[in-house]
């Protein structure tokens, strides 16, 4: 486990709106108290994301790329137990298990994880290729599954689902180059500097369209070398608004080979998957609920690494 640097909330709001400006045509952020994320169009398992925030990193791009380990499968209450927060709320994005599945899919985890006096709530989301018109195929993970499990790796942003005071953002018509959760992170690099800031939650791009990958459903059978590989073996998609976004967001990796921001997004008219940018940058909307973590656990990392297929 690591200790992030944990600004306070008025101060981060401040570096993120002013970084926020140069790459966005308007551009608010605030202190606010959250909001009810049982609500529409969350539906959460969970009121809202405070209380001891936390973010794990478990497994890694390794274990997908150049070729797959499908024997590394987890549970998310397990990661719960291992992130010293049983009972946790978790979000974000990573891979559902193929040993569930049968197929290799998008998991778009939102789990209350079980706790001493209540079973798991999972209220996560797949995404995967349709078999018959090869679109996308967006299901509620409990419609088929009674499980907790994942697959691979995962990027979580875990907390006790308490309401309290989070960072609102509001950000809409992208002028710079980077998408939104790039952005985000990258002012917090520039501005923190040699002290890593972890950040997760939840935003909803409110109109406009985005780039969004979803995996295949078979793993490739050679292996995958490169970028140019990666995107070629990808499926991508233009989704639509409303797509509620899950982040997971690391300023600057302390040497634990992380993915240093990663976001899954569902919606509620069957689309969703792996969020790249919006490509309705005039027109775009977003509008978040992030909080500092104040830990780091890093489970299960990959001995042997590689840079490939990291974006």
């Amino acid at each position: 486990r690591f200790a992030f640097h944990v600004p306070s909330l008025e101060e981060l709001a401040g570096v993120l709106q002013k970084g926020l400006k140069e790459n966005f045509a308007d551009a608010e952020v605030s202190v606010v108290d959250c909001p009810d994320l049982t609500q529409e169009p969350f539906n959460f398992p969970a009121k809202g994301i405070c209380g001891k925030p936390r973010i794990a990193d478990v497994g890694g791009v390794p274990y997908l790329i150049p070729v797959v380990q499908k024997e590394k499968v987890y549970d998310l209450n397990t990661v719960a137990k291992d992130i010293e927060l049983p009972g946790a709320f978790i979000l974000g994005a990573g891979a559902a298990s193929s040993k569930i599945l049968g197929v290799n899919a998008e998991l778009i985890p939102i789990v209350q994880t079980k706790s001493e006096k209540k079973p798991a709530v999972n209220g996560s989301y797949i995404a995967q290729i349709n078999p018959t018109d090869k679109g996308c195929l967006l299901e509620k993970y409990s419609s088929k599954y009674t499980d907790c499990e994942f697959g691979l790796l995962a990027n979580l942003y875990a907390s006790e689902g308490q309401p309290g005071k989070v960072i609102e953002v509001k950000a809409n018509g992208r002028t710079g180059e980077l998408n939104f959760v790039s952005c985000l992170r990258q002012i917090l690099e520039k501005h923190y500097g040699e002290k890593p800031v972890g950040m997760g939650g939840t935003f909803v791009i409110q109109k406009g369209k985005a780039k969004i990958h979803i995996m295949p459903p078979e793993f490739s059978a050679c292996p995958l070398n490169t970028d140019e590989d990666v995107n070629n073996w990808l499926k991508f998609f233009e989704m639509k608004a409303p797509l509620i976004c899950q982040t997971v967001i690391v300023s600057r990796d302390p040497g634990f080979d992380l993915r240093v921001e990663h976001t899954h997004c569902f919606s509620h008219h069957g689309e969703g998957g792996h969020y790249h940018q919006d490509t309705s940058p005039d027109s775009v909307q977003y509008l978040g609920y992030l909080l500092p973590a104040e830990l780091l656990f890093r489970i299960d990392r990959p001995q042997e690494t590689h840079l490939v297929g990291r974006d």
